[in-house]
């Protein structure tokens, strides 16, 4: 399935979702943003999809973030800019502020990730990067906020100052600092960037889909929560795993001395 700006496949219980605009450095438009959306919810949706690969076309960058030339347009005919979350614009809930997508993600970034290109970054779950790949929020020499969730998830992301630095001064982020800060789960060579997000993706494949779709809930549900409170929360993916056959057929599986085979149910 492709759209204008999106490029949408699934192969082996992985969706792959490419921003698809490379002439732009993949900056997101509007129609990028309701493509986008369509595909979140179609993820969501279908139990044979396990996991996301999400990334940029072309060999310059993962997104670059907003298009800033629609958004001048968009101010002249007198459509009010956004602030903080994607609620009233297109696409909305968007990947940074859809709190409940259940599958896990993992953005492979190659080149620049800058403004809602980095913040989608901070959004998704696990992070493969090349060497080339480049980080940033500059909304701040533009006159603009990193209201996709940066000014949010940096600081929980990264220690204090750190992020602040970054927030303060748009100053950009290299891969090996992104790696030595936890941004990142890993930093390879452009030439063997499909190899790793390949073996991020069979282990997650592999894994028993209702377990990881419940840590995903608890782990993300609980990062405000006192260690108490969170201990007594109810998980409704969790409930649904508790219950599941999969929940058996994991121990059987062991017992019996053979790959478990998992139905999602």
């Amino acid at each position: 399935m492709s759209g204008t700006g999106v490029r949408y496949e699934k192969k082996d219980h992985v969706a792959y979702v490419t921003m698809d605009r490379p002439e732009v450095l993949n900056a997101m438009d509007r129609r990028m943003h309701a493509e986008l959306a369509e595909i979140w919810d179609d993820v969501e949706a279908d139990d044979d999809v396990r996991a996301v690969v999400l990334t940029g076309a072309g060999d310059r960058a993962f997104s670059v973030g907003q298009d800033l030339k629609e958004r001048a347009r968009l101010t002249e005919e007198g459509v009010e800019a956004s602030t903080f979350g994607s609620s009233g614009q297109p696409g909305h809930p968007r990947l940074t502020d859809r709190f409940t997508l259940s599958k896990p993600v993992v953005a492979r970034v190659h080149g620049y990730a800058l403004g809602g290109g980095f913040e989608l970054v901070l959004a998704c779950d696990i992070v493969v990067a090349s060497e080339e790949a480049v980080f940033g929020l500059p909304e701040v020499r533009l006159g603009l906020i990193a209201g996709a969730g940066g000014v949010f998830r940096l600081p929980r992301q990264l220690p204090q100052k750190v992020a602040m630095g970054y927030l303060l001064t748009g100053r950009r982020m290299d891969a090996a600092t992104a790696l030595h800060h936890g941004l990142v789960n890993e930093v390879v060579p452009f030439a063997e960037l499909d190899r790793c997000v390949a073996e991020w993706t069979d282990d997650l494949v592999r894994a028993a889909p209702l377990s990881v779709r419940a840590i995903k809930e608890a782990a993300l549900r609980s990062l405000d929560l006192p260690l108490e409170e969170a201990f007594k929360t109810s998980y409704p993916w969790e409930e649904r795993r508790r219950t599941s056959a999969d929940a058996s057929e994991g121990a059987r599986a062991f017992a019996e001395k053979r790959d478990p085979i998992w139905t999602g149910r």
